[in-house]
């Protein structure tokens, strides 16, 4: 089981509190939406969930591992993959580099070694063709378009075949094609039933693709349920989407 449970979770920015006491439960094998206005404290949890922020107090449960605060370190063994809304992709760095990066061990010898290992190899060959950048394989991440570069941040997660996906608005700012294959892509894990957790904003999109909304606000829960349910749940409209 990849489920992840939030535990009460609460983390403070100088008195303003942008996970308030949250306690949630993201199920397990299916794709669940996370909404809520700007400042509503979906980055922040992600990031509580990745270890890039440690926790006021609370707990993060991750199958059946309980944690008071997580190591970044420790994710690959929690089969946890993420990207972020501004991408953290190296420059300098060539695609196929930088998807290798993903994957590398914390330890720079051993990286250095695995680079040419089969199955390593064959996970790049695959995850090329998944994100369509092939062809700019030797290209370096600054030379790519916006939305070449959003596929190649999401490529980073896909290559580490992992068992839970966090998404940072994955289809901001991409374009219509971009979006339907990202859209693919995202559909592709939902098959293999991987848990599959994306922040957006689009409604139209997170309806298509979600199973479970969850919506916070001021860092708390506002609600939850099915996407019909919920965005038709006077509440969220208020706070939401403004009407």
């Amino acid at each position: 089981m990849t489920d992840i449970k939030i535990n009460h979770l609460t983390k403070v920015f100088g008195g303003v509190r942008a996970v308030d006491d949250l306690t949630i439960y993201i199920v397990d094998g299916i794709a669940t939406g996370l909404i809520g206005p700007n400042g509503s404290g979906k980055t922040t949890l992600m990031n509580l969930i990745t270890g890039l922020l440690r926790p006021d107090c609370g707990t993060i449960e991750i199958g059946s591992k309980t944690f008071d605060n997580i190591n970044p370190r420790d994710l690959r063994e929690l089969h946890i993959a993420r990207t972020f809304q501004d991408g953290r992709l190296v420059d300098q760095l060539s695609v196929e580099d930088n998807l290798l990066l993903a994957i590398a061990e914390n330890d720079t010898g051993k990286s250095l070694l695995q680079i040419n290992i089969g199955p390593m190899r064959q996970r790049l060959e695959q995850t090329l063709k998944q994100i369509g950048l092939t062809a700019h394989r030797k290209k370096t991440a600054e030379e790519l378009s916006y939305g070449q570069r959003k596929l190649l941040e999401l490529g980073r997660a896909l290559i580490q075949d992992a068992d839970i996906y966090l998404l940072d608005e994955p289809f901001s700012g991409l374009q219509e094609q971009m979006v339907e294959h990202v859209l693919g892509l995202i559909s592709e894990l939902k098959k293999q039933k991987k848990t599959v957790v994306i922040i957006e904003h689009n409604m139209g999109l997170i309806k298509q693709i979600a199973d479970k909304l969850i919506v916070l606000d001021h860092g708390q829960l506002l609600t939850s349920g099915t996407p019909n349910a919920v965005l038709k749940n006077k509440a969220v409209q208020q706070a939401y989407l403004g009407v």
